[in-house]
């Protein structure tokens, strides 16, 4: 891990669905394992509205689960238990069994996609949906898990979720309450005020569309796509609102390498079997010329390859609450 380093302690990382723990800040989270410093994943929902991928080229014979949605909590449960242990993760809850189970689930809001790699909210999403959960009924849930465990860093996406899913956004805004009211004397939470630095998952907008354009470059990933009839990201489409400018960034960084933990990476990735596919390790050179900035890549539901960037970034900023 570079600069400014990693912060002596516990990671506390919160996601929204199943499988956003590996995508967003995998990497993350295996070199902090790595480190044998504490790492805890709270995870808002179980990814019962998400697709499932079940095709010719990556076969999972699990496409009836999609529209099932207890089924396919179920298993996608099993499917982060796998992922977490390939990344050496043994501490994990649900925001909703925290302190203790309410009673009522927090569910999935649903997604759209509107462009390649961005997502927007579903038109349907129930009155359980997690983007319509009361941001302090959910926030005082984080807040205690932070003043148990009292992590150095919490790590969650930027303001726009990553992509743009409502639950993403939404996760963002509780992370951020949570360390507002875990650092308040006043508020009503068991155990002592807690501060930690909040790292938001971003990826520097240079560096993406370079590697949107060294996977179109690459024979191995050429092959694959069309062994997979996968798509390449346009190179000078729409970014994410994950990608920031140089002038957003400069300073204000931490970067972790993923080559290290590129192994237990991937693994993660597969144990994600109903949403991710193709999974694949790029070698630092190929025949075909160097593929700089990209180690790997993969595809989601939209069949779009996405590359798995050499560096995971982290806007970072000072101790959120109250002081340590």
């Amino acid at each position: 891990m570079s600069a400014p380093g990693m912060p002596a302690g516990g990671l506390l990382a919160v996601h929204a669905h199943p499988d956003d723990e590996t995508l967003a800040t995998g990497a993350l989270l295996a070199t902090w394992a790595d480190a044998r410093r504490r790492v805890t994943v709270v995870t808002c929902t179980r990814g019962e509205r998400g697709e499932v991928v079940d095709t010719a080229s990556h076969p999972t014979g699990l496409e009836h689960l999609e529209g099932d949605g207890p089924a396919l909590a179920a298993h996608r449960e099993s499917e982060l238990a796998a992922a977490l242990a390939a990344l050496g993760v043994t501490d994990h809850a649900f925001l909703d069994t925290l302190p203790v189970p309410s009673g009522e689930r927090y569910e999935d809001s649903g997604m759209a996609w509107v462009a390649p790699g961005i997502a927007g909210p579903a038109p349907d999403s129930g009155p359980a949906a997690f983007s319509r959960v009361p941001l302090d009924e959910a926030a005082a849930r984080l807040a205690a898990v932070v003043r148990d465990r009292r992590p150095a860093v919490v790590a969650t996406y930027e303001p726009g979720g990553g992509y743009g899913h409502p639950d993403h956004v939404r996760t963002h805004e509780v992370t951020v309450r949570a360390l507002d009211l875990a650092g308040d004397p006043a508020a009503p939470l068991p155990g002592e005020p807690w501060s930690a630095d909040l790292w938001q998952a971003v990826a520097p907008a240079h560096e993406l569309r370079a590697a949107r354009e060294s996977l179109a470059e690459s024979p191995t990933v050429r092959a694959l796509a069309d062994r997979a009839g996968l798509a390449f990201p346009a190179p000078d489409g729409a970014l994410p609102p994950v990608a920031r400018g140089v002038d957003e960034l400069d300073g204000r960084t931490a970067a972790v390498a993923a080559r290290p933990v590129l192994d237990r990476l991937l693994g993660a990735m597969r144990a994600h079997a109903t949403q991710v596919q193709h999974a694949l390790a790029l070698p630092p050179t190929e025949a075909g010329g160097p593929v700089p900035g990209v180690v790997g890549c993969y595809a989601l539901s939209n069949g779009v390859l996405a590359p798995v960037l050499a560096h995971e970034s982290y806007l970072t900023s000072a101790p959120v609450g109250s002081r340590r």
